[in-house]
């Protein structure tokens, strides 16, 4: 394994640390929403690692791990396996599905 998949796998907790975490909505839109972590391509950035690990899809936003900045970040995608939009947010994964549920119930 490369430092970047076990700097993201560190930081993915797994479902019982992120349940201590999150509140139980946040916590059901997690499971609701999580997807086994896989390389996605980001035009501007992504090249150098490999792409960015996507954690979890809902409609046409993708959460994913950003390894240059060490923090989640919550993204338009083109197509599945493409990110639209780079950022560098360095949120903690909790921060990232409170987010996401801040922009359903916006919508």
């Amino acid at each position: 394994m490369t430092c970047r998949r076990l700097n993201m796998k560190s930081s993915i907790s797994n479902g019982s640390r992120v349940s201590r975490k999150l509140v139980a909505i946040h916590f059901r839109l997690w499971e609701a929403i999580k997807i086994p972590p896989e390389k996605w391509s980001e035009a501007d950035y992504g090249s150098e690692g490999g792409g960015f690990w996507v954690v979890a899809v809902i409609g046409r936003k993708a959460v994913w791990f950003n390894d240059i900045e060490d923090g989640f970040n919550c993204s338009l995608y083109t197509s599945p396996g493409q990110l639209a939009e780079y950022f560098c947010d360095q949120d903690a994964l909790e921060l990232a599905v409170q987010k996401v549920l801040f922009m359903i119930e916006a919508n």
